[in-house]
């Protein structure tokens, strides 16, 4: 068994705290460098581009349907499944029960 006094256990602490922070450090520094051009700019995808993505039917908006589509071509299926199956219940008007709803939520052709 290796017998260390409080200076050395302190200094071996200290050392992987230093450690641990510098390759924190080194990690956010990497991911800053990915979402950002040389001029410091975000040059990934707009929210325009992921959206039309998403929009199979191409009418300007992706509707629930489509992005549960788009979320589980991209992340396999039953992705975020109990939330997106909330989401299709109000569009289908089932989590409303009064008359305008499905008029509101709803889409007829589904």
């Amino acid at each position: 068994m290796i017998k260390m006094n409080r200076w050395t256990m302190g200094i071996s602490a200290a050392l992987g705290w230093l450690i641990l922070g510098l390759s924190l450090s080194v990690q956010a520094e990497s991911a800053l460098e990915y979402f950002t051009d040389r001029n410091g700019l975000y040059s990934g995808p707009s929210v325009e581009d992921q959206v039309a993505l998403m929009d199979s039917d191409h009418n300007g908006f992706a509707d629930v349907f489509e992005v549960r589509a788009y979320l589980e071509k991209q992340h396999g299926k039953g992705y975020q499944k109990e939330l997106l199956d909330k989401w299709e219940s109000s569009a289908y008007g089932k989590s409303c029960s009064t008359p305008f709803a499905k008029s509101l939520y709803g889409d007829s052709t589904r």
